[in-house]
């Protein structure tokens, strides 16, 4: 591989990422337990990672979300080695929502054993039997939807990771929101649901967020889902910062 290349395509996703208003994105994220990022993948480069869909070498496996009761509609999670556009948004992305996952736990007063590269965590992470990637591709078609819930995988968690939207909004599908439901301590649920824009990321807590109460802070549980597709095809990558047992 040409190393000057290798750089150019390096700074190209750190660019994008590094581009994001990082202090607004921090404070809905506090807010909120999501928020949106700036557009991370242009129109082509959405369109090529959703065709890679149907390329079996690419995925260790394929998961019919109807079988399993998680909703409908399919996913399949990519092998090792990635894309070329999954890796290096994993890279660039790591290093915004680290300092974010360190003061979350901080609040919360939990120890906080995320080191400053991704390497160093994927590497805790096999050392702990958690070996299976993670990055996820999404297809979804008219009526399916995406149930509630949470990527744990293991022991060891990041608690932030990122969806991107393959498709256009109101020109390939119709419904399609990303949900997030959190529930407060003593309170009802809270929920929000948002229409990720073309290639456009979306942040979220993965497990749970610290909010404020009468005796500090609190963890609020959150899970996350897909409300259904109306019309249409939606494709999403999802970027999981952790490592599956």
């Amino acid at each position: 591989m040409n190393p000057a290349r290798t750089t150019t395509t390096t700074d190209r996703w750190r660019e994008r990422v590094d581009g994001g208003d990082w202090d607004t994105i921090t404070r809905e994220l506090d807010e909120y337990g999501g928020a949106l990022l700036s557009q991370l993948l242009a129109p082509e480069e959405a369109a090529r990672i959703r065709e890679l869909y149907d390329h079996d070498d690419l995925f260790r496996s394929t998961i019919t979300m109807g079988r399993h009761r998680f909703g409908e509609g399919e996913y399949r999670y990519f092998a090792t080695p990635y894309p070329e556009p999954v890796e290096r948004l994993k890279q660039a992305l790591y290093p915004r929502l680290l300092p974010i996952a360190r003061d979350w736990w901080g609040r919360l007063g939990r120890p906080a054993p995320w080191p400053d590269t991704l390497d160093e965590w994927l590497r805790m992470c096999h050392e702990a039997g958690q070996t299976k990637s993670s990055a996820i591709l999404l297809r979804y078609g008219a009526n399916d939807w995406n149930a509630l819930h949470r990527d744990l995988y293991g022991d060891l968690v990041f608690p932030l990771q990122v969806v991107v939207n393959l498709n256009e909004p109101g020109v390939d599908h119709t419904g399609g929101e990303f949900l997030l439901l959190e529930q407060r301590p003593r309170a009802q649920s809270r929920g929000t649901a948002t229409l990720l824009p073309h290639g456009h990321g979306y942040v979220f807590t993965t497990r749970d967020r610290p909010v404020r109460s009468a005796r500090g802070w609190s963890a609020a549980p959150v899970r996350h889902g897909v409300s259904a597709i109306r019309s249409g095809e939606r494709h999403t990558l999802a970027l999981v910062f952790h490592d599956a047992a």
